[in-house]
């Protein structure tokens, strides 16, 4: 009798959401999202159309989950434990320009940047996929930061009156500014900046 073992069905859906996620972006970075398609994705993965439209609903839902992805995957090597956290060294100033300069070595990768800014501007005409966008990605990574705030305000090292929601937006607030402006360059430098420009407005008043 042969021994022949059946299809992983599992194994070759993961390989098929996979392709999926990577045609995506490539194709957003290489063309733009407005000339990405579902046919364009799918010629691109090598799997049919209707494969795509079984798993998703749109173009949109597609690039949102594969950026997902590869957020998660950058979260990896953004500094921090395996959920991601800011380190907390005991030295507040260089946990943030750590996590900070690894969001500019981020936010200037050309994998990272064309589908972010995709996603930031379909989000204003889409207020559906806008507000997934802030629900699944930005708010859990501000979060990050609200507890490393946190720590340092019971360490002392940042006013306890502070509200670490709005402390937040001090840093990452200009950095996005600067980079969905393309005002200057974004630099390590300006993010040490931004740091060391936070803490002093942050620091316990005497």
């Amino acid at each position: 009798m042969s021994d022949t073992k059946s299809p992983d069905a599992t194994r070759r859906s993961e390989r098929s959401r996979r392709a999926i996620y990577d045609a995506a972006l490539a194709l957003v970075s290489e063309t733009g999202y407005a000339k990405t398609t579902i046919e364009g994705i799918a010629a691109r993965a090598g799997v049919g159309k209707q494969t795509i439209y079984r798993w998703w609903p749109s173009k949109a839902a597609v690039l949102l989950e594969a950026f997902l992805d590869l957020a998660a995957q950058a979260n990896e090597a953004l500094g921090g434990d395996d959920e991601g956290e800011i380190p907390d060294t005991g030295d507040l100033a260089a946990d943030l320009k750590y996590v900070l300069r690894a969001t500019v070595d981020e936010l200037n990768n050309p994998t990272y940047d064309a589908p972010s800014r995709a996603l930031a501007a379909e989000g204003v005409v889409n207020p559906e996929l806008g507000s997934q966008f802030a629900e699944k990605l930005l708010e859990p990574q501000l979060q990050y930061y609200v507890r490393r705030i946190e720590a340092a305000q019971a360490a002392g090292d940042i006013d306890p009156d502070v509200d670490p929601r709005i402390a937040l937006e001090l840093l990452v607030g200009p950095l996005n500014h600067r980079w969905l402006h393309r005002t200057l360059p974004l630099t390590h430098a300006y993010a040490d900046t931004l740091v060391d420009y936070a803490l002093r407005g942050l620091a316990p008043r005497a």
